[in-house]
């Protein structure tokens, strides 16, 4: 059994729709991080960055005790190996697969959260801000584009690249952007959208996020001074 330290958002979907791909059981234990749950100790010793997702193996392949894994990424690559899908076993094809999860890691996924943040939860918009990280997405959305004119998934074929990119890509409204932008993104988006599991995946938790308003004791959690340690 794999437990699995979550809350619905991007990096969190990242996990619930790989595991529902793989179909390894796991169990959903929810880190409230509107209301600081990600500082308590007992989290934190899986997830020294105070960040969701986390994961905890109970039977891994080695046969030894629990393996804990944080970073939606690494925590990607683990999956992968441990169910042995979603990761090409040649050398090339595994890297071309891995690049692109760095990718969004390092790229993506951050200035999509800048953007995204910016936009719509800084209580001063400083216009300089919101250019510098809008420009920067709309840099990397034409690089996914480019990447998936030639190719109908990320890397080749469905994987875990597939899976990093897709969550972020879910929030690209708020981004303020339109597929009809990247027509090979919207094709390469509606298909992935359309798989059972990814569905499935979605769902999990989403009866957690009941209350989408952004409160001061939200704001302080995520956003505010203190937001990397616990609240006093």
């Amino acid at each position: 059994m794999i437990d699995v330290h979550y809350w619905p958002t991007p990096n969190g979907w990242k996990i619930s729709i790989m595991l529902e791909e793989t179909g390894l059981p796991y169990r959903i234990l929810p880190v409230n991080i509107g209301r600081g749950q990600q500082f308590e100790p007992g989290f934190l010793a899986i997830s020294p960055n105070n960040r969701i997702p986390a994961i905890v193996d109970h039977a891994p392949a080695s046969g030894d005790g629990p393996v804990s894994v944080f970073e939606s990424g690494a925590i990607l690559l683990y999956l992968a190996e441990k169910s042995g899908q979603l990761m090409p076993g040649e050398l090339a094809a595994r890297y071309r697969v891995i690049q692109w999860v760095m990718w969004q890691m390092g790229g993506l996924g951050p200035m999509a959260g800048q953007n995204g943040h910016f936009l719509l939860y800084a209580n001063e918009k400083i216009p300089y801000a919101i250019e510098r990280y809008g420009s920067e997405v709309r840099r990397l959305y034409n690089v996914l584009d480019k990447a998936l004119a030639g190719s109908e998934y990320v890397a080749g074929d469905y994987s875990i690249a597939d899976i990093a990119c897709f969550p972020w890509i879910m929030t690209h409204k708020a981004q303020g952007l339109t597929l009809d932008d990247y027509p090979n993104v919207k094709r390469w988006f509606a298909v992935v959208r359309a798989r059972p599991a990814v569905q499935a995946g979605l769902a999990v938790g989403a009866d957690l996020k009941q209350n989408k308003t952004m409160d001061e004791e939200t704001r302080r959690h995520l956003f505010g001074k203190q937001a990397g340690t616990p609240a006093s």
